[in-house]
């Protein structure tokens, strides 16, 4: 399927404009009026960039200043099911380690928020992440200080390569495995920048 990059999210490695193919059947073909899929090639792996349903079925939640019901998003897959991911000042750690060698992550703002103590109990803060109502607590403290969260069954955690720029998991929660459409493939627009 075609797809067009709508927004600064993913920046430097898709920009605003681009276009591309999403291989929709490498996660497996999803069976008609079902959350199931079958015949899969491989599952999402840490690092793959996907294009995926907002995931909610509320028509009027609204996260980052908008609903987002029905949109088509693209983001970087960071956390599989059962990571617990925890962001430091800006840096995201995985089961404990820090994720070394994130060449594809941006930052433009100048320094890092402080690490704040947060004053919900760990529990909390997972059931207010995992229901999507976490970012009406604590709003864009999230950005560089968020967690830790352990990413459910059949969900992952989903950042854009824009730290600073992106509406993403850290806002709104986990994305479930039927929200996901496909693997960005092949930037076939412009053709200065056509390539896997």
């Amino acid at each position: 399927q075609a797809f067009k990059i709508p927004s600064g999210s993913m920046r430097s490695t898709l920009l605003e404009g681009d276009h591309l193919f999403v291989n929709k059947f490498i996660y497996g073909v999803r069976i008609p009026f079902t959350r199931k899929r079958i015949l899969r090639f491989t599952g999402l792996e840490r690092g793959d960039i996907v294009v995926f349903q907002f995931p909610t079925d509320d028509l009027e939640e609204s996260h980052c200043g908008s609903v987002q019901y029905g949109k088509d998003f693209i983001k970087r897959t960071i956390g599989l099911p059962g990571d617990t991911i925890e962001i430091k000042a800006g840096q995201v750690h995985v089961n404990g380690k820090l994720l070394a060698d994130e060449k594809y992550a941006q930052y433009v703002d100048v320094g890092r928020q402080p690490v704040y103590p947060t004053k919900l109990k760990p529990e909390d803060y997972q059931k207010l992440w995992e229901t999507r109502k976490l970012d009406a607590q604590l709003g864009d403290a999230m950005r560089d200080n968020f967690g830790p969260v352990k990413v459910p069954a059949g969900s992952y955690l989903m950042m854009g390569d824009n730290r600073d720029r992106s509406c993403d998991s850290r806002f709104w929660g986990p994305v479930q495995d039927h929200y996901i459409k496909g693997k960005a493939w092949v930037l076939y627009w412009p053709p200065s920048r056509i390539g896997r």
